[in-house]
This record gives structure tokens, sequence and C-alpha cells, in this order.
């Protein structure tokens, strides 16, 4: 699956509507900088590159939606970049996994719309010529994934699932676009994402921060803040949510040099878009950036640069007719202690 990009990386792997949309929110990301940024990025011919992010990610979304039992015929892709997704479900190579395989058939075939809406019109329609064009039934929708903008979404009850691959770290009214979801989503139906959380990329940010204070005596924040998954699960089940599963998982990819990380995360669109923009990174912090960086996380018999990408996954669901219920309090007819006791006797 990574083959196009481990000769230059090596990836390691652990394991309504709308009232929402006009609350006031502090605002941490320039979103038309970030759309600028996405859209230059979907036009350079290098960007196919730097999809092993999203590519990993997204199957590993696909391996989750298999295990679920209900139907999910019509489906949206909320912040779609280029269609990882529906990539990874229409290509297949010879290696790949008997199980993998059946994975992928099995989501596919549950599949009869799928609509992909991305707020940069360049990175929605970039792969317009891949094959799983034809391989799916697709509409492309182009429209701002916080502010939900297009009347598709504002439709309630439309969508068996909602998927996210990795795009919800950019928005700065997280509970306005859980809200607007779980209100798009059918009744039993669940929402399924991905974004990058936590430390992400520490290892540039301490890097990036030492070479400032040596250099210019400071900090700025150059590298975006990421949000933590006890914060996911509780935004999600203040919108409604419920059966919430939350988990984090990591990649660490390894880069020859700071430069190339950099670029990579630039071709990705994803650089700092932050609404205090830090001053240039000029060529004498990056003469002070790189042998830091080696210094700290470098590794001494690769001489590779390892870079840990971070993210959090969410499930939830829109409770409805056959959504299980907790049971009322009070309604237990054991007590824990006699449990506890009866399970020590076995």
């Amino acid at each position: 699956m990574l083959k196009t990009t481990l000769n230059k990386r090596f990836l390691h792997s652990s394991s309504r509507v709308l009232s929402a949309r006009n609350q006031n929110t502090f605002k941490v990301f320039d979103r038309n900088v970030k759309l600028l940024q996405r859209d230059r990025a979907a036009t350079d011919k290098d960007s196919h590159h730097v999809e092993y992010i999203r590519d990993e990610v997204a199957r590993r979304m696909i391996e989750r939606m298999a295990f679920l039992k209900s139907d999910f015929s019509n489906v949206l892709d909320l912040g779609c970049n280029s269609g990882n997704l529906e990539r990874q479900l229409c290509t297949n190579h010879p290696d790949d996994d008997p199980r993998w395989r059946e994975d992928k058939e099995l989501v596919k075939s549950k599949i009869k719309k799928l609509y992909m809406a991305d707020s940069s019109k360049d990175m929605l329609f970039k792969d317009m010529k891949s094959s799983f064009n034809n391989d799916l039934n697709l509409e492309r929708i182009v429209a701002d994934e916080e502010a939900y903008d297009a009347p598709l979404l504002q439709k309630e009850n439309e969508f068996d699932v909602v998927i996210s691959n990795l795009s919800l770290h950019w928005i700065n009214n997280l509970p306005g676009v859980f809200n607007n979801i779980y209100h798009s989503l059918k009744p039993d139906s669940c929402f399924i994402g991905s974004m990058f959380g936590g430390d992400t990329l520490f290892e540039l940010r301490t890097s990036l921060q030492l070479a400032e204070m040596e250099r210019m005596g400071g900090l700025s924040p150059r590298v975006s803040p990421f949000v933590g998954s006890n914060d996911v699960g509780g935004l999600m089940q203040k919108a409604g949510f419920q059966m919430l599963t939350i988990d984090v998982e990591e990649i660490i990819v390894d880069y020859p040099n700071v430069v190339a990380l950099m670029k990579d995360l630039q071709l990705m669109g994803e650089s700092n878009s932050i609404l205090s923009s830090p001053p240039p990174l000029t060529k004498d912090m990056l003469i002070a950036l790189e042998p830091i960086y080696r210094s700290l996380h470098g590794d001494p018999e690769t001489g590779h640069l390892p870079a840990t990408f971070r993210f959090v996954f969410m499930i939830g669901w829109k409770p409805g007719k056959y959504l299980s219920q907790p049971a009322m309090r009070g309604s237990a007819n054991i007590s824990l202690g006699d449990a506890l006791e009866d399970n020590k006797e076995r």
C-alpha cells in the first residue's frame, strides 16, 4: 500500500440544524489561510507522493467500518481531501492480506451512494481520473467543513454513516461540527472519524522551540495545537452521541532531514495556519534546527529523523429505536460487591 513512498520514507505503526454554527467560537485557526494552503498543495504535482499518512489512516477506518452491522448505503465523507478512503476501498495489491480484501469488499458492497465533501475544490477534484470514480457511486460537494453550508448537509436524518478522515483538527468550532454531524445522521446511525491529536509532531515542536530560543531569544507557535482524546469524547457526548469508542494510535515516519519533513507537511496541506502567525522561518533558524532535532530525536544508527503522527479515532452513535440503552438507575437486582465476590469464588 505504501510502496510509492517507502523508498523515501520508513513507516512504523503502533497500534438545527445548525444553530451551533452561529455560536461565538474562540478561533485558533485561520480557515482562509488553510484553504489557500490546501489549494496550493492539491495543484502541486508532487502532492501524490505524500498521501501515505491519510491512506494508512483511511485503511484503518475501513477496518472499523467492516465491523458495523448496520446499513450504510448513504454515506457522507466530510473533509474527504482527495478521496483517500475511496481510493483505499477500490485499490487492490497482489500482496494484500486476505482479511483486508474481505473488509474492503464488504464495506464497498454496502455503499450505494457516497457523498464526498471538502472545502477545497482543487483537493476535492484532484483525483477525478482515479479508478475509484468508476467503482463507486460518487457525488462531490464543495462545502466548508466548519460552516456545514451545503444544502444537502443541512438536511436532518439524511445519512446512514458520516465519516471524516484527518480533517477535523483544523476546525475552530468542534462542538458545532459534532452537533451538525449528529443532526445529519439517521437514528441508529454512527459517525466514524479520525483527527490528529495529542503530541503529534512533538519532535518538530520541541526542536523548533529550542532553535528559536537559541537564535531569536523567544518562542512562537510554529506547530498547531492538537486536541486530546478526552476532549473529543466530551464534545461528542455533549452533541448527543452515545456508545462512544475513542482510541489513540500513532504512526512514526522516518525522514532523511528536517527539510524533507517540512516539505511533506506543505505538500499535504498541513502547514501551520493559526491566527497568530509566527515570524518567518529564517535560514538561520533552519541551520540551528537540524542539529537540534538530530541530537534530541535522531536515530544514531540510521541517521533518520522520526516524526510522530498521533491520531484519535472516534465512533459515536445517534440513538434510535434499536440502539441499546443503559439500564435505569437502581434497576440492578444484585450488588456489585456480591458480583465481585462470586467472581472470586469461581
